[in-house]
Order: C-alpha cells, then structure tokens, then sequence
C-alpha cells in the first residue's frame, strides 16, 4: 500500500453508527467539550420509515438538550389508545378508549410520532451548529484494543486502533485511515460490526411471530385512526399509529407461509409486497375500508425477537449502544427510545473520565444499569409481543387473548414503555441511605417535573428545565424556611461543611464548573431576600427560587418530593437522574457518595 493511501489520526472518542444512539452519544459528547467523530456506512441519512415512536421520559431527555420543541412542533401526538376486538358478524367492533401513556407525573403525557429521518435531522443540526459532521460512507475494517494493561488503566491513552475505509473519499484524502481512539461506542445496530469484532454475543431467543410494517397517506373509515389503535381481529392483528401530517402507519400480522422463504427460514421481502400488506389489514379492519394509497412511503416486514448482549463493553475501552446490543419488537415503541437513552446514559460518564474528574469505575456502571433495563425491556415485550399476537377470544378460540387480559398488559406496562418508571439499581451513583429525607422523591429514578418560582423576579420554572444536560451534577438545596434565624445559621454550617467537600473534587477548578448549585427556600414570596443565604448557594441571581407557587403549602414542590421540614440536599446526576439524597445537617455525608467514584 503507498503512503498516500495511508493516514493515520487521533481523536477522544470514536462513534460508529449514526443512528439515534450514535447521534444521541456524539451530540452529548460535543456539548461536554469532548473530542468526538462519528461515522457512518450509509451513503445518506434516513429520509423515511424506521422508527417513529418518541416516549415521555425521551421527550424529557432531548429538552435537557434544548431539542424537544422542534420535535414537538413537527411531530404528532398521541393522547388515546383505542382498542377493537371481533364483533358478532366476524368483523370488528370498538371495545375501549384509554389514555395513550398511563404514567404519573409525566411531564409530556403523550407519545410523539415522527419518522426516523426527521428526528436524526434534529441531532444532525445540533451537531453541526457545533461544528460536528457525520462522515459517510466510511467502513470500519479493523479493530485492536492494546494488550498493556497499563495502557488500558490511562484515560489519556489512545488504547484502541481503528481501521477505517473511506468509500467515496475527497480528493486528496486517503481511502484507508487508522484512527487511533481513547474510547469507541458502537451504534452500528443490530448486526453490529463492532459486538462481532468484540465477540459479544445476543442472547435471547427469536420467536415465531411474523410482522410487516407500511407508511402511507390513506382514507380509511375506521374512526380511530388519529389514536394508537389496537385491533384484535379473527384475521389477524395490526396496530395503527398516527404520523406527523396525515400519515399512518400499519403494523400487520402475517401467516409464515406468507412472508417466510421455506428453504432458509427467514423473511423473504420478494413474497410479500406493500400492496399484499395493505390486504391483509384490510381483512383485519373489517368491516370498516382502508384506500389504496397513491404510493407508499416506507415498507418492510419482520419476525419478532428478544435477545440482549452478553456484556456491553470490550475492557471499558470500547462499549455497544442501542440494537447493537438490545433487540426487541417495535410496536411497544422502545427501540429508538431505549437506544438515546443508552448513550445519554454512557456520555457523560465518558466525559468525566476522558476530563480526570471519576475514576474507570464510573464506566462499569453503563453496563450495570442499562443492561438490566434492556433485560427488564425484554420480559416485558415478551409478555406483550405474545399478547398482541395472540388469537382474540372467541368460540373458536375460547383460550383466546381476551380484551380484558391486553388492556391489563397494556396498562400495567405503560410507566415502563414511557420511561418514566425507569429505575437504576443500587450502585456507586445510587445511593438511597436517606430516602426518608425526601421519601417521594425515589433515588435511582428520574427527577419528577415540579414548578418552582425563582426568588428574584417571580417568573415560574419547570424544575426539569433547570437541569440542563450540560455534564454537570446538580444539587438542589432544600433550605427549608429562610425566614428563620436559626435556619440561616444552619445553612451557613451547611454551606461551609459542602463548600469542603466538593472542592476536593473540583482540582483547580472552580466548584460551579463540576457542580451547579441551586436552592429552593419554602419561604413565602412576599418575605424572601434571597441575598440573605450563604453565597455558595446563590452564586447567581437566577440560582435561589421558592416552592410558593399558588400559596398552598402542603401542594409544592417540599411535598410532592416529601422533604423534611429542615431541609434536605438533592443529588441530582448530569443526566437527570436522582443519585443520592442528604439532611441538609448532614452534607458532609455526600463525601462518601462522591470519592465512591470521583477523582480527588
């Protein structure tokens, strides 16, 4: 090979994949500062189809960003579910209507659908207003982690070696490239190149469901097609779901013999076309009609399987994300939600290492707690996948799914689909000794949406909304009522015990860099002199804000969390998630729970 066709480059972070996971990591990434590349296979990003299904607790993700509002103005929400099941002439009669997501204190309570190329283009314009590009095509070849396990223990080290190929390379640019990598993610899918080079292996099991997908602009009659839509026919099961503007979207059960090539067992696209699907809804929507559409926007066909990835990193140099190490069925709406949220969860904890503020060990706990997540994702489509593609009660079938059995399901799993009931595990970055200090506030979940009003100027906040994802820890100082002397005093002890804790973990740096400090005083509005609290916890004006407010006391945010009347500190982690909760006489104890995985 000439030296010409041969370079070789450094970077901190390389991403294979543009998919939602690999946008997801990159985008985080380039707004913590890291040096990151992402590259792709694809000639062109998606332009229609893939997934479509954007859940609450996601929604919430990607406005800690600042994203959402784009994907809430060009998508379509869904509020209701509606449920058919067969009739007495043998077509299909609306049974029920329920609530779309049936998950408490969502602050999105709905599901937004909008095709996969649209919501990648979000990430996309973000990255590139930070002055990041996807690179396609371009192929990963090769890949080494380096044997020297000194090496291997050095965040700084370029550990990993990457060989990649510029399919359709500029003029001047080396076809092959070496890339030399401090950390890889794979998000390259389900057939992931990089879990096979890792010889990671999925397990699970692929079961005998068969289903086909199709996007279009119909005229149907069936009254709830602006709902998510389950029908559970003597013909066979399809699920409708909304799109953005007029479109909708089909998922259809099919036969084996229908779909399947009989000498290699898999799904043959040549057997079945969108016009057959089309046909075969239409004998599940009986008796209401669907038109044929003037063309087709996107189809495909598929057999269900459940299968999780064995382990999720190559020595925590080198780590899988989204499909590439969790498959599932789509019609719960997980696949593009559980895969940002995969690298929403691995970012940061990527950028406190690659920055020298955690130790290693702050990498293992990706695997721990999204790995249970994916085996906990897979029990529940089990239960669900084999519901819905179940037979519907009937005199034929008297052991049938019947409606009362699917609404159950459907209910019981709502929280977990939306992500809203997602829970970490005790682990270093959990740590529930004092969950009686605020009892309704459950450490290893997500911070719940509260309204809060900041002390300077009165303007109401969501409390989401001031936890931005900017790769900082958040603590949120309960100060209980400020109008007290005695309770000034203690926040002064406070203040002073925190301000010797958290510089241990700030090197040179300043405190406000690694952590954000806010308080919230239970104090009324008209009374409040914000100024009159210790310094570190208003280092700004906008950082002190009030629970009062509508003036009901036993209805704010000191409640709805359960804090105790003497206050509290709240722990929240850089990607929204409760870590640790302290009485506010005992912040020294936060010691513990830092220098667990902090560098000193």
């Amino acid at each position: 090979m000439s030296p010409s066709a041969l370079s070789e480059t450094s970077v901190d972070v390389l991403i294979i994949g543009a998919g939602p996971a690999g946008l997801m990591c990159a985008n985080s990434l380039a707004k913590a500062g890291v040096d990151c590349r992402i590259i792709d296979q694809r000639p062109d990003k998606v332009l229609a189809g893939q997934a479509d299904g954007v859940q609450p607790r996601t929604i919430e993700v990607l406005q800690s960003y600042g994203l959402a509002q784009r994907l809430l103005d060009e998508g379509n929400q869904i509020h209701m579910a509606a449920f058919y099941n067969p009739s007495a002439d043998g077509g299909i009669k609306l049974t029920d209507r329920v609530p779309g997501i049936n998950a408490e204190n969502a602050r999105y309570p709905f599901e937004v659908t909008l095709h996969q190329g649209a919501i990648e283009a979000i990430f996309l314009d973000s990255l590139r207003s930070m002055g990041v590009e996807v690179e396609r095509p371009v192929v990963p070849i090769a890949m080494e982690i380096t044997e020297d396990l000194l090496e291997r223990s050095d965040p700084n080290a370029h550990a990993v070696r990457v060989t990649l190929n510029h399919l359709d390379p500029a003029p001047g640019q080396a076809p092959i490239e070496i890339v030399n990598a401090k950390f890889v993610v794979g998000a390259d899918g389900a057939h992931s190149w990089v879990r096979k080079t890792l010889n990671i292996s999925m397990d699970g099991e692929q079961t005998e469901y068969i289903w086909g997908v199709v996007d279009m602009i119909t005229d149907t009659d069936m009254p709830d097609f602006r709902n998510k839509t389950a029908i559970h026919s003597i013909n066979g099961s399809c699920m409708v779901i909304p799109r953005e503007g007029d479109k909708l979207r089909f998922y259809i059960q099919l036969e084996g013999k229908d779909a399947i090539n009989a000498a290699s067992g898999r799904v043959d696209k040549s057997k079945m076309g969108p016009e057959r699907l089309l046909e075969v809804a239409r004998r599940s929507f009986y008796p209401y009609t669907i038109k044929t559409p003037k063309a087709f926007d996107w189809w495909t066909i598929y057999i269900i399987g459940q299968r999780v990835a064995s382990k999720y990193s190559g020595s925590e140099r080198v780590f899988i994300a989204g499909d590439a190490c969790h498959t599932h069925s789509p019609k719960a709406g997980q696949g593009m939600n559980a895969s940002i949220n995969d690298t929403h969860n691995l970012a940061w904890k990527l950028a406190y290492v690659l920055r020298g503020w955690a130790d290693f060990s702050l990498l293992k706990t990706y695997e721990s707690e999204r790995r249970q997540y994916a085996q906990d994702l897979i029990n529940f489509d089990k239960k669900f996948a084999k519901l819905f593609s179940g037979k519907p009660i009937s005199k034929e079938y008297k052991n049938g799914v019947s409606h009362e059995e699917f609404l159950r399901a459907f209910q019981t799993f709502s929280a977990f689909s939306s992500g809203i009931g997602v829970r970490y595990g005790q682990s270093s970055i959990v740590n529930s000794v004092y969950q009686d200090v605020a009892s309704k506030l459950v450490i290893g979940m997500r911070i719940p949406p509260e309204m809060v009003v900041r002390a300077a100027d009165s303007r109401s906040f969501n409390i989401q909304d001031l936890l931005p994802s900017d790769a900082r820890f958040k603590l949120i100082v309960f100060t209980g009522d400020t109008s007290s002397a005695s309770t000034l005093a203690t926040l002064q002890h406070a203040a002073d015990e925190l301000q010797s804790v958290l510089t241990r973990y700030c090197a040179s740096e300043p405190i406000t860099s690694v952590f954000d400090i806010i308080s919230i005083s239970s104090e009324s509005k008209a009374t409040i002199l914000y100024n009159a609290l210790p310094p570190l916890f208003r280092c700004h004006w906008t950082k002190v804000y009030i629970a009062d407010v509508n003036g009901l006391a036993d209805n704010n945010v000191y409640s709805r969390y359960g804090v105790v009347a003497d206050g509290a500190v709240v722990v929240v982690r850089p990607d929204g998630y409760v870590g640790m909760v302290t009485p506010l006489r005992k912040v020294e104890d936060l010691n513990s729970y830092f220098e667990s995985f902090m560098a000193c």
